[in-house]
């Protein structure tokens, strides 16, 4: 018990020093400082207790008391609102500061802000002085404010900011308002930016629509107002707003839309400019007339609303409108004039004020050859499964008459008859046959059409028959495939890839057995101003358009100058090649191409699986190509060179010869073939299929010797072939010269 007795009082330990004078120091309630909520509860607590002869407690006033408690609490509150309002108040302060100054950040230093200058006009007029195509976005004059009919700046500001003389570049009303209507409308349905924001953003900035890039345009704007008078920034906006189809600025518009200037346009007429801001491109009267005169009415309703016009002048504007939408212009020429705008940098550099741009183009040809080629589409795509075309007419100098780069510009700009690379197949012959010739060939040399086998490539004819020994001329007339290729490994692919690039090709050209039929993708331009040798007597020449450039105050920029001819095939070459180009168009693949009353030359082609058809003639006057195919390269349904491609240049070329005296092929003279017909008759066919690989060396001219029979094809003739060399060389000369077929 002791123990545990003395377990629970626990030992003390002795305390000494200052712990020990600290020891018995203890607060009581009393000594400490009471808190105002509790001393009245303790001063109850006290009086309840305490004896019944004390002394009765004051009484309390607890109406009093209450209405202190809760007007410290109201005021305590009221502060408390009031100075977080205080803080958040300058943080938002700060945010919008922060905002603006890095938003400014990004923008040039206002100091050098300076209202761009118009961009350049580019005119482009044919060789008759008649305006074919316009480029570049200010297509019109600048125009005054006060030259203009009131009611068109006027139409503007009813529909697109009525509080524009009473804002200072950004309307918050004018936002508020939108933003309300948006809300109601669950969407996008009205905009609040003002004329002078508008005015920025096409002045200064993009068109993508961020939070930042509103942000600038509101800056700009302020910045707007307080550099420009209201009208000057009226006046701003309406030459540089864009109107659709290319205009910028209303004289542009209304240039393009009506014929006029802006100065006479109609109140009808100004309605429809100021609705077209909203959706330029789908309202523009030459594309959507329904909807820009659905939209003009609104113009004028709010122009009658706002006491710009009377109630009666919107409805006599709405009940008439004097509408005369001026229609585009050839579609077609715009490739031409896209190709222009390729080359201008590289003939004046950079453009810096209004050009025109004088072109060699004939718009008579060029309204011809786009008929041309959009009719025979329509009558026979689906038939043929040809989509597009594409033609290129040149004179023998190389100067572009007429181009046409597609059946329809608005649907596709791709141009393919410059841009555009295809396979020209037979069409690549004649480079293959001038090589030969050049080797000491003539057109009367005699090859033959059999099977060949070149290590497992087996080039075939294209109707699978064989006419055994044929001259070259009837070989390239007949567009034999093996000749061709017996030619091309005789004198060597390599030689062949030389002689085109001579001429004009610039395209890449594999140098292998397959080039003889044309494998290698060229494009139209290339391969027309290539054939133009053929038709000038043998000189290379330079594809062209463009002969001056001037400013509109009449300042020469650009002079063509003289071409530098260069031969690039002997005479007595054109005439060969001439002499047997011209049998294409008298019984070979072109016969449908012959033109009354002149002579042509030319030749068909047809690429592999009749993905690409083209034919390329010319005449002393005009070098014409046409190709007809697919821009995905799938099959046509067999339309070869000598059907569509050859019915189109039938149709452009008599037309561009009428009333243009005649005038025959250089050198091309028949009288030719008689005075070599001696030598021609010594040269028959030497090499065999066997011997083609390697292909032998190619002998001089007149050292040919002729077997004592001429080798023949196991397949018979076609009953319906030309007469070959079997019914006698001579002969045959004598019934094509003299007429006896």
């Amino acid at each position: 018990m002791a123990w545990g007795k003395k377990k629970s009082g626990g030992r003390k330990e002795p305390l000494f020093g200052l712990p020990a004078a600290l020891a018995d120091l203890r607060l009581s309630p009393a000594d400490r400082i009471p808190n105002p909520e509790d001393r009245p509860k303790k001063s109850a607590k006290r009086s309840s207790s305490s004896d019944a002869g004390a002394e009765p407690p004051r009484e309390r006033k607890p109406a009093s008391s209450g209405g202190k408690r809760r007007k410290s609490r109201g005021g305590s509150s009221i502060g408390r609102i009031f100075y977080w309002g205080v803080v958040l108040g300058l943080w938002a302060a700060i945010a919008v500061v922060g905002v603006v100054v890095w938003v400014g950040a990004h923008l040039p230093p206002i100091q050098s802000l300076e209202i761009p200058k118009r961009p350049p006009t580019i005119q482009i007029v044919g060789m008759d002085g008649s305006v074919l195509a316009q480029r570049g976005e200010m297509a019109g004059a600048n125009v005054a404010l006060k030259d203009l009919p009131p009611y068109l700046p006027k139409a503007f500001i009813a529909i697109e900011d009525r509080r524009f003389y009473s804002h200072y570049g950004v309307d918050p009303i004018g936002i508020a308002r939108a933003a309300v209507t948006n809300l109601l409308r669950r969407g996008v349905s009205q905009g609040g930016s003002t004329l002078t924001q508008q005015l920025a953003k096409n002045l200064f900035l993009t068109q993508e629509r961020t939070m930042q890039r509103k942000l600038q345009e509101a800056e700009l704007a302020i910045w707007l107002e307080r550099k420009h008078s209201k009208n000057e920034i009226l006046e701003l906006y309406l030459n540089r707003v864009y109107f659709g189809s290319g205009a910028y600025g209303v004289e542009a518009a209304a240039q393009r839309y009506f014929g006029k200037s802006a100065k006479n346009v109609t109140l009808a007429e100004a309605a429809m400019l100021a609705g077209l801001v909203k959706s330029p491109s789908r309202l523009a009267p030459n594309r959507n007339p329904e909807g820009a005169e659905q939209r003009a009415q609104i113009v004028l309703s709010a122009m009658a609303d706002a006491k710009f016009i009377t109630e009666a002048q919107a409805k006599a504007s709405i009940g008439h409108p004097s509408y005369n939408v001026k229609p585009a212009g050839a579609g077609t020429v715009n490739y031409v004039a896209d190709w222009i705008g390729e080359v201008l940098d590289d003939l004046v550099g950079q453009i810096d004020q209004n050009i025109t741009v004088e072109t060699t183009i004939d718009p008579k040809l060029q309204n011809v050859a786009e008929a041309a080629i959009i009719d025979e589409l329509a009558a026979k795509s689906v038939k043929f499964n040809v989509t597009q075309g594409a033609l290129v007419a040149m004179t023998p100098d190389g100067a572009v008459r007429a181009m046409v780069g597609g059946r329809n510009y608005a649907e596709s700009q791709f141009n393919r008859a410059v841009t555009a690379k295809r396979q020209p197949g037979s069409a690549f012959k004649p480079f293959v046959y001038l090589t030969a010739v050049e080797a000491g060939l003539t057109p009367e040399t005699i090859r033959t059409d059999a099977p060949l086998d070149i290590k497992g490539w087996k080039p075939e004819n294209y109707t699978h028959e064989y006419f055994g020994s044929v001259t070259l001329t009837q070989a390239l007339a007949m567009s034999l495939n093996t000749v061709a290729v017996r030619l091309g490994l005789e004198v060597g692919p390599k030689n062949v890839v030389r002689t085109a690039h001579r001429l004009g090709i610039s395209s890449k050209l594999d140098a292998n057995p397959s080039i003889a039929l044309g494998t290698s993708e060229v494009s139209v331009i290339e391969l027309v101003g290539a054939y133009a040798p053929f038709a000038n007597g043998g000189t290379a020449v330079s594809p062209h358009v463009v002969t001056r450039i001037r400013t509109d105050r009449g300042k020469l920029l650009y002079v063509r100058p003289a071409d530098q001819l260069a031969r690039v095939i002997e005479p007595r070459y054109v005439a060969m090649m001439n002499t047997m180009m011209m049998e294409t168009l008298i019984s070979g693949t072109a016969r449908k191409a012959e033109i009354p009353g002149w002579t042509a030359a030319g030749k068909t082609g047809t690429s592999q699986d009749f993905r690409d058809a083209w034919f390329i003639g010319y005449t002393a006057n005009l070098v014409t190509g046409v190709w007809l195919g697919n821009d995905d390269n799938s099959p046509t349904k067999k339309a070869t060179g000598g059907g569509l491609p050859v019915e189109v240049w039938s149709r452009f070329m008599r037309t561009a010869h009428q009333g243009v005296p005649v005038a025959s092929l250089a050198n091309a003279q028949v009288g030719w073939a008689l005075s070599n017909l001696v030598q021609a008759s010594s040269q028959v066919s030497a090499p065999s299929p066997q011997s083609l690989a390697p292909p032998s060396p190619v002998p001089s001219a007149g050292q040919y010797r002729p077997p004592p029979t001429p080798t023949r094809a196991s397949t018979p003739p076609n009953p319906s072939a030309r007469p070959e060399a079997a019914a006698g060389l001579d002969g045959w000369l004598v019934d094509r010269l003299f007429g006896g077929r």
